[in-house]
């Protein structure tokens, strides 16, 4: 397995195990997040408050993860599918009752120095809306 290889899984493990300490771990001070649909945030900091939201408005776990890497190990990529439950309404999004969601998505990074320098994140937001209002 390729260190870049590697680290994903690493990522991605530490996510399922809600293990948001050895989530940072893996990302450079200066990392970039892009979130699906919505603006780019700069910063392991910044990084925590989304993983901080995230935990208090959804419980998920990631599926079938696929990642993938170029040949020099600067950039990666992963497939997984998300298996979810809308716990907490959160901000612009409908509300929240326990509503459970299976979704497939992926995200794109960049690896510096053996970590992760950017993450872009991607789903079908239609879709998960469409499943967390019954429609």
């Amino acid at each position: 397995m390729s260190p870049s290889i590697a680290l994903i899984a690493r990522y991605y493990d530490a996510f399922n195990r809600g293990d948001w300490e050895a989530m940072l771990d893996c990302l450079t001070d200066d990392v970039v997040h892009d979130i699906n649909q919505g603006h780019r945030e700069k910063g392991r900091d910044t990084f925590r408050r989304f993983l901080e939201r995230m935990n208090r408005c959804y419980r998920e776990q990631l599926r079938d993860i696929v990642p993938m890497a170029s040949a020099d190990g600067s950039h990666a990529a992963a497939e997984y599918v998300v298996h979810g439950e809308y716990l907490a309404d959160d901000d612009g999004l409908p509300p929240a009752h326990g509503q459970r969601y299976v979704l497939p998505g992926g995200a794109f990074f960049d690896i510096r120095d053996g970590r992760i320098a950017r993450i872009s994140n991607y789903y079908n937001l239609q879709d998960w809306i469409a499943q967390v209002s019954g429609g």
